[in-house]
């Protein structure tokens, strides 16, 4: 999701979720199978008003968050650039505040029973607890890798790649919560697999473009950066969705707790990496306008996912990822002109596409016991 991080619950409508989110921080959407008829007859309850708002909300958070960021790491101003590892610190922060929120706004607004309740279930459960370490500092490695990737590769490019993470999670879904795939889900991801590979598929085209066309050497970077933030998403949402399914806790309280773990991991990997620059210049170097927008849909994203998605089926959730493709193409050819579109790109962004709709297809139209 940015950070895209997932946000999945144990009821039928949360848990759904999966990066966020990232965050976007991203990620997937995965329900408990015995969910899925109610789930769906919720869905069919919705006015269509409610759905295609849904559905302009999904594209927006999705779109906006990577052309932000992607004209953050490429934009040319006076004085050093942010950096990415504070960025990611500055999400977590703000990630904990409106989680905290929303947990005291299920508390009726009381302190006393908000006190209460993070009591009860973050310091008196330390195993618990605890067991959210892992998932958090994926989550942090994946959404530093988003930067990296997005500072190498065009938004496009990226889009179309980073739904490989389809693919993952479609796997550690298999090994790890011991899911069954339907014969439509297996043959879309061999096209995803394809689709991905033509678009990574190397070509003698000139860039037209007004910014440096990007090397050899940072487009590999790009996508290694990617691949790996395609498979920390997958098993930290199937793990997260484990241990979802193994509490009643509230999502609200889980996103707190991965919060804090992230901050932990994100604040550390800050003091390591770029500790002499944040001593020189401070942790807010760089920041302006466009900077904050992207910390606010990296850590914010996952949560309006969270907040619009029970109005969503899988046909409206696969037209927000079709259409995010589409937006993130024509954007970063005619705005930010970092894109030199092939052929062989938009044959292989159609594929990915197609293979987006033929894995949520099964899932809608088959009583399964999987949806990943």
């Amino acid at each position: 999701m940015s950070k895209e991080d997932p946000q999945p619950d144990n009821s039928s409508v949360q848990e759904t979720l999966d990066e966020a989110t990232s965050g976007i921080k991203a990620s997937l959407l995965s329900p408990a199978s015995k969910a899925d008829s109610s789930t769906a007859a919720m869905s069919a309850s919705h006015s269509p008003q409610l759905k295609y708002m849904s559905l302009g909300v999904l594209v927006v958070q999705t779109t906006s968050l990577v052309l932000t960021m992607r004209y953050s790491r490429t934009l040319k101003e006076d004085g050093p650039r942010y950096l990415a590892s504070s960025a990611v610190v500055s999400a977590e922060v703000l990630k904990i505040f409106a989680c905290t929120l929303l947990v005291f706004r299920e508390q009726n607004f009381s302190l006393r029973g908000l006190n209460r309740l993070l009591k009860e279930e973050v310091v008196n459960k330390p195993m618990e607890t605890m067991k959210l370490a892992i998932p958090a500092g994926i989550y942090t490695l994946q959404n530093n890798l988003l930067y990296v990737a997005l500072s190498n590769l065009d938004a496009a490019t990226y889009q179309v790649t980073y739904q490989l993470k389809i693919l993952t999670t479609a796997l550690f879904s298999v090994s790890m919560l011991g899911k069954r795939l339907g014969l439509y889900q297996w043959l879309s991801l061999l096209i995803l697999m394809a689709g991905v590979a033509l678009v990574q598929w190397p070509t003698d085209s000139v860039s037209g473009t007004k910014q440096e066309p990007l090397t050899a050497g940072s487009q590999l970077v790009g996508v290694m950066a990617v691949l790996t933030a395609c498979l920390s998403s997958g098993f930290a949402g199937v793990y997260f969705e484990k241990i979802l399914k193994q509490t009643k806790q509230s999502v609200w309280v889980r996103n707190i707790q991965l919060g804090v773990f992230g901050f932990a991991f994100g604040l550390m990997g800050m003091l390591v990496y770029d500790g002499q620059k944040v001593r020189e210049l401070g942790m807010f170097q760089g920041y302006n306008g466009v900077t904050c927008t992207v910390v606010v849909l990296q850590a914010l994203g996952g949560l309006v996912i969270a907040a619009v998605i029970k109005y969503a089926d899988n046909i409206l959730k696969g037209f927000a990822t079709s259409l995010s493709i589409i937006m993130s193409t024509l954007i970063s050819y005619f705005w930010l002109e970092d894109f030199d579109p092939t052929s062989v790109f938009f044959l292989g962004a159609m594929l990915v596409i197609a293979a987006t709709f033929l894995y949520g297809y099964e899932r809608k139209s088959v009583v399964s016991t999987i949806k990943v």
